[in-house]
């Protein structure tokens, strides 16, 4: 399901993948105005299968930080206020779902954009983060790529 939801560089929120056009994808935004509009190879289009956090150690999926979330929040939208948080509440709170989370390359917006798409994700009911798992071989912008030949 992960590939199929879409962030795009320079917009808000997250779009779901509709169609592909001649030379673009046809997205739709995930909220209440399911707004529909083509992204086109110049827009930097990155599927949330290919995002991973990084940690000390290796980079964590984003479908199994956003599990933990879950988990911590017990299937509800996060309980943390992202626009009034510092950047040590975001950081405590990231340190609780992912405790070895890289401090010097994870950003406070990382953390914010982390968390409000989570939310985005479980207002409209995609909250199946196990279906999330990037498969081998596709990616988004491997589908670009074949729409502009």
């Amino acid at each position: 399901m992960l590939e199929t939801i879409l962030a795009i560089s320079g917009k808000p929120g997250l779009y779901k993948l509709v169609s592909r056009g001649n030379r673009s994808l046809i997205v739709e935004s995930i909220d209440s105005r399911h707004h529909r509009f083509p992204a086109f190879a110049t827009d930097r289009v990155i599927s949330l299968a290919d995002i991973a956090m990084y940690t000390d150690e290796e980079e964590v999926p984003l479908a199994d930080v956003l599990t933990a979330i879950q988990k911590k929040e017990n299937g509800g939208k996060s309980s943390l206020d992202v626009k009034k948080a510092s950047k040590e509440e975001l950081f405590d709170y990231l340190g609780e779902v992912l405790p070895a989370f890289d401090r010097d390359r994870v950003h406070p917006s990382d953390v914010k954009k982390l968390l409000q798409w989570y939310n985005l994700l479980i207002e409209n009911g995609l909250d199946d983060f196990s279906k999330m798992r990037p498969t081998e071989g596709d990616n988004i912008d491997d589908r670009q790529e074949a729409n502009e030949q």
